[in-house]
């Protein structure tokens, strides 16, 4: 890698999970990969959207413990709702940089939006199916992600979020419809914008 050889030491790859999703937070991870003595799961990365939940599970943890250094970034629905998709993916993936153990030398990232971050940054189209580093962020981000919104499965039930983990579907739509958003709704988005107030079923004899 030519980073490698202009002597880039901390290289680290980020990606997101959750820019589409009616609810729930934007995750970004960072994942800078060791250099030597490469570990014998990295031929199993994958974009996460290409591995299944059990394979995201067994390597998550291994990631977590191999890796020179990881971090995970928050930006939760109301802060979204506040900055805007653009700004809100930015904070994220800025949030992840500060908590790295160490600041990368270079960051790649998948994609081609401008990160705005304060290190160097590469983009890279379809980095999740390039770049080891970047696929290991995605696995990161994407398991951390599931194991929140199950978590708020129990907090708000009826939604459906250990299922569809805030996405759009069409079990989420007609929970959106017949109780409107929890405060973990991204307000700002049109399906909820539209049912910003839970709907009701009059009895017209009992009015």
């Amino acid at each position: 890698m030519h980073h490698r050889r202009n002597g880039a030491r901390v290289i680290v790859g980020v990606d997101e999970v959750g820019r589409g999703p009616l609810a729930g937070p934007i995750v970004t991870a960072g994942v800078s990969l060791p250099l030597d003595n490469r570990p014998t799961w990295l031929s199993e990365l994958r974009d996460s959207k290409q591995l299944t939940a059990k394979q995201r599970q067994r390597l998550a943890p291994l990631i977590r413990e191999e890796s020179l250094c990881w971090a995970i970034g928050w930006v939760h629905a109301v802060e979204l709702d506040s900055l805007g998709l653009t700004a809100a993916l930015r904070l994220a993936f800025r949030r992840t940089i500060e908590q790295l153990d160490e600041p990368p030398d270079v960051v790649l990232a998948d994609g081609r939006d401008d990160l705005r971050l304060a290190y160097p940054t590469e983009m890279i189209i379809k980095g999740d199916a390039k770049v080891s580093s970047i696929a290991a962020a995605s696995i990161i981000a994407k398991t951390a992600r599931d194991d929140w919104m199950i978590e708020l499965d129990s907090r708000y039930p009826g939604y459906g979020f250990a299922r569809h983990k805030g996405y759009g579907s069409a079990e989420h739509l007609r929970a959106l419809q017949g109780m409107g958003p929890c405060p973990e709704h991204r307000q700002s988005f049109a399906p909820v914008a539209a049912l910003s107030q839970p709907q009701f079923t009059f009895d017209a004899a009992a009015s």
